[in-house]
């Protein structure tokens, strides 16, 4: 799940020790061959899949794997599946607003699946628009704050970057999220690199434009229905605008 508010930060290492099981692994390998279909397999010509790749290395997916991803979605290696984005808008509780996107071969499945996670916690179904006005495209850039050897501050990231169209930096926590238009997220990628700044990940993401505060009860809801579309093996993304402060987090976890 990806948001904006204090809690971004939670649930990226929440995505650290998923990447531990298949499921996350199959993902990451799914993003590395539609990649390669669409931009090449050269990843020094081809952005997206130097980015999935990356992704994937620092999920600990092995060399092997990512290889054999990049060959099937080239075309140099047989296998390759036809892989269709889609994206579902979704209500939740007091009227969170979900995007889930899908990578998927099978549209119906897809479509029954995510449908069934919804309505089976709490959530509806929502007409094409309605929920996705709520959301713009962004590049986001998720930098740690401990690397090797230094401590990287706001203004390191700052100088870095703000040349290359960053529009935000969000301290959180462990972490600072680097905003900017989707078309400047490699720009802004490579000028932390230029500047010998490691980032976890960078990807274009649906950022919520207004974030709806919730209290512990729906909080919790939120998280089941965001558990549940992850679980699925066609959804990728789960988006959404909800805001969890930092005490409702605390009750959470009491």
């Amino acid at each position: 799940m990806s948001g904006h508010s204090k809690w971004a930060t939670t649930k990226h290492k929440k995505a650290a020790i998923d990447a531990k099981r298949g499921k996350m692994f199959a993902k990451l390998i799914k993003n590395i061959e539609v990649a390669a279909k669409t931009g090449g397999g050269d990843p020094a010509g081809n952005p997206t899949l130097y980015d999935a790749i990356q992704k994937a290395k620092k999920s600990s997916v092995p060399n092997d794997n990512i290889d054999r991803a990049v060959k099937r979605g080239s075309g140099a290696e047989a296998g390759g599946s036809d892989y269709t984005t889609i994206m579902y808008e979704v209500y939740g509780p007091q009227g969170v607003a979900f995007l889930v996107e899908c990578l998927t071969d099978n549209k119906n499945r897809a479509a029954m699946e995510v449908r069934t996670a919804v309505t089976r916690n709490g959530g509806t179904m929502a007409d094409p628009g309605s929920v996705s006005r709520l959301f713009n495209r962004k590049g986001v850039v998720m930098v740690p704050k401990s690397q090797e050897g230094r401590e990287v501050t706001e203004d390191d990231v700052l100088e870095a970057t703000l040349d290359a169209g960053a529009e935000e930096v969000n301290d959180l926590d462990e972490f600072f999220q680097v905003q900017s238009e989707a078309t400047d997220v490699v720009e802004v990628r490579t000028a932390l690199q230029a500047a010998g700044i490691d980032y976890d990940s960078a990807e274009v993401e649906f950022v919520a434009s207004l974030e709806i505060p919730v209290d512990a009860e729906a909080a919790g809801k939120v998280f089941r229905l965001v558990d549940a579309l992850e679980d699925l093996d066609d959804v990728q993304n789960v988006f959404t605008n909800v805001d969890v402060s930092d005490e409702v987090l605390a009750e959470l976890d009491a």
